[in-house]
């Protein structure tokens, strides 16, 4: 099982990717890797060879650029040569940090969408800290800033497949996020778009959800824009890392009983620490694609770089693009919101 590897993108590469990549080599012995990147960068921070190798690469794409000119002009970028290898079947994934619409430009246009799927999109699991399951699918988290209504209700449908075949979620409960869980609220596309996926019987839609309420665990799939889920994960993060250095903070400024209580409480506190560090999660993957495309955060750290590599060693085995393709054919007549859709 081959996986390519932008070993340029992000804001730590090439090192942390490279160190994420030695991580999995040796927590994964099923997965090969080839590493895409500038030889006199890459070359050295490289310990052992083994079931690695290095294709060198003249061009980085950063992560500023304007993503389509970009993938066009820097055709020997580390990027786009990963994505190219996974397109000729050289590799059977492709996984960057990398600059997000890049990324996406590149898993549509040279890894190619999947017939049938209107706007591929950037899906991930978030931590729920309520109901009956411990996660639940968050998309599109950025792939489009701009959406029409049936690219959103698109995403209901792929988004309850994502949840049900991959993490197991039995009749997924889908919510649109919105800026008030009355059904008139919100702009002509989302009302539009909770019209849709209210009249439709492809998935289990229970209303609209607000931001604050997300990480309660009223939803299995929660549906948004690229614009306004990038921003709420954005504010999730921060707000989450912001509040766990706060306390601390507030730990060690609290004397020895603070420091008692924290030791009995450092259990409690590791695990809270582990399910929101985005750094012990996977990537996002780009859903409605031919191969598993993955994302990770461009601050990632060696312990997310390796993570997803476990997450796409699970996405090939599961064979979930062959899956997703599969179940897009069967249900070519649902996705076909546009037909409805004032």
């Amino acid at each position: 099982m081959k996986i390519a590897i932008d070993a340029m993108g992000g804001d730590f590469a090439p090192e942390e990717i490279v160190k994420g990549i030695e991580i999995a080599r040796d927590r994964y012995p099923e997965l090969a890797f080839e590493l895409y990147g500038t030889e006199e960068a890459v070359r050295p921070l490289i310990q052992n060879f083994d079931r690695l190798t290095l294709v060198p690469t003249t061009e980085v794409i950063e992560m500023g650029e304007e993503p389509v000119k970009a993938m066009k002009n820097k055709t020997d970028s580390s990027m786009v040569r990963a994505a190219q290898a996974v397109k000729n079947g050289e590799a059977d994934a492709f996984f960057s940090a990398g600059n997000t619409g890049a990324i996406l430009s590149s898993a549509i246009f040279i890894v190619g969408r999947i017939k049938g799927v209107d706007r591929p999109a950037l899906a991930s699991a978030l931590p729920s800290f309520g109901g009956p399951n411990d996660s639940f699918v968050f998309m599109d988290l950025g792939a489009n800033a701009e959406n029409k209504p049936s690219h959103l209700y698109q995403y209901g449908i792929l988004g309850s497949f994502y949840a049900g075949s991959v993490m197991g979620i039995k009749q997924p409960r889908v919510r649109l996020l919105n800026n008030g869980g009355e059904e008139d609220k919100g702009d002509d596309t989302h009302k539009a778009a909770h019209q849709l996926m209210k009249q439709t019987a492809s998935f289990n839609f229970l209303g609209n959800v607000e931001a604050r309420e997300i990480l309660e665990g009223t939803a299995d799939v929660v549906v948004a824009d690229g614009f306004s889920g990038n921003a709420t994960l954005k504010a999730i993060e921060g707000t989450a890392m912001t509040m766990l250095d706060q306390l601390k903070s507030a730990i060690k400024g609290s004397g020895i009983r603070g420091m008692l209580g924290a030791l009995l409480l450092k259990p409690a506190l590791k695990s809270l620490k582990h399910e929101l560090d985005f750094n012990d999660q996977g990537g996002a993957v780009v859903l409605g694609v031919k191969a598993p495309v993955i994302k990770t955060h461009g601050s990632a750290k060696a312990s997310a770089v390796a993570n997803s590599m476990g997450q796409i060693q699970t996405m090939v085995k599961e064979d979930l693009v062959g899956k997703t393709t599969t179940f897009i054919k069967e249900n070519a007549d649902a996705l076909k919101a546009k037909k409805i859709e004032k």
